[in-house]
């Protein structure tokens, strides 16, 4: 990370202690800031904003989701399976 620059922590799915470069962010006055999306849903304004953001990104081209599976319903055991298996990259669909 650039100096001065924000470091996000999102996404901790797991009760495993995570690892922080101290002295890293304390050499490159580094600002730590934890997220949880809570702070999106319960405002409805930032709520707004952001849906507007990923539907114009989508829209435009800009936004691409990375798609690691797809699973018909009747086989949604198996998708179950593979999001456990925590070997994806990107998300799990299961079309209806």
């Amino acid at each position: 990370m650039s100096r001065g620059g924000t470091l996000i922590e999102f996404g901790g799915l797991s009760d495993e202690p995570t690892p922080f470069p101290l002295f890293t962010v304390l050499s490159k006055s580094l600002t730590l800031r934890g997220y949880l999306v809570h702070e999106i849903l319960t405002d409805p304004a930032r709520l707004a904003a952001a849906k507007a953001f990923i539907l114009d990104g989508l829209a435009a081209g800009l936004l691409k989701p990375v798609i690691a599976a797809t699973f018909p319903f009747e086989r949604i055991v198996d998708a179950h399976r593979f999001l456990e298996s925590n070997e994806q990259l990107g998300k799990i669909v299961v079309t209806v």
